[in-house]
């Protein structure tokens, strides 16, 4: 390459929510392979957390594990306090924790109307609450500092819309709508606040076990509706994360990205 590197992060320190595997785990190695200072690796399971903080600091770049579940403020401010006193204030957020929360699989919903009111809530304590949680507690120390980047993961189940999955994209929606008017509100004090709309990921298989469902009738009917006719790659997360962090997006904020494989387009 010639020239500075656009996405150089200069030394900026990074938390990382659901980064003990899958795409989170895969934007936190981004960010530390392009100059990150430090990463605090989120994630409910503790030793995932240690798993992925000891894989970047073979990397050369410091890293905790912050262990909590983002719905829970006391444990979340008690992990995000041991990582600052460990990495320094951060200067990145990026909200990646989501789904059903920590403590059930993300499954096709029934019809809205026939839900349990009592299953609403796992999607709003970390999809909605948990980004909140998090940007409540770290955005001072950006605003004071005068500069920072927060990215949170959204789905297009709360862009667009889909069935049997209302609940949960009601929560994504509302993610989306909290950083458009975070971001008018953080936009001053040099903070922006971007969202990523994501469709299908690849399931998180051994190899074989993920080749043998990548060709399987279900596989090949679901990724049918994309223009991109394939699964989306953790890497395909982590590099647009990686962009909204960089100095090349400075002029971005308020913005929801779909990252989808052409499931849908925005206009």
């Amino acid at each position: 390459m010639i020239g500075d590197d656009p996405l150089d992060l200069a030394g900026q320190i990074a938390f990382v929510t659901g980064a003990g595997q899958g795409a989170g785990r895969e934007i936190a190695l981004t960010l530390a392979k392009h100059n990150a200072g430090g990463i605090a690796v989120n994630d409910f399971v503790k030793q995932r957390a240690q798993a992925v903080a000891e894989e970047i600091k073979a990397l050369g770049v410091p890293a905790v594990a912050a262990a909590a579940d983002v719905s829970d403020t006391d444990a979340l401010d008690t992990a995000i306090t041991h990582a600052e006193q460990q990495l320094g204030t951060f200067s990145i957020l990026v909200n990646n924790a989501g789904n059903a929360g920590p403590t059930d699989a993300m499954n096709s919903s029934p019809l809205f109307w026939d839900s349990p009111r009592d299953d609403w809530e796992k999607y709003f304590k970390t999809n909605l609450f948990g980004v909140m949680n998090c940007c409540h507690r770290i955005l001072p120390g950006m605003t004071k500092a005068g500069g920072g980047r927060v990215v949170t993961i959204v789905s297009d189940a709360g862009r667009i819309g889909e069935s049997r999955l209302t609940t949960y994209g009601a929560a994504k929606a509302g993610a989306a709508g909290f950083m458009r008017g975070l971001a008018k509100e953080a936009g001053r004090f040099g903070v922006t606040c971007n969202s990523i709309s994501l469709s299908t990921l690849e399931p998180p298989l051994p190899e074989a076990q993920l080749q043998e469902y990548l060709a399987s009738e279900r596989a090949q009917k679901h990724v049918s509706r994309y223009v991109v006719r394939r699964f989306g790659k953790p890497s395909d997360v982590a590099m647009m994360t990686l962009f909204l962090c960089s100095d090349a997006a400075s002029w971005i904020t308020g913005q929801t990205y779909p990252v989808n494989g052409g499931y849908t387009f925005a206009v």
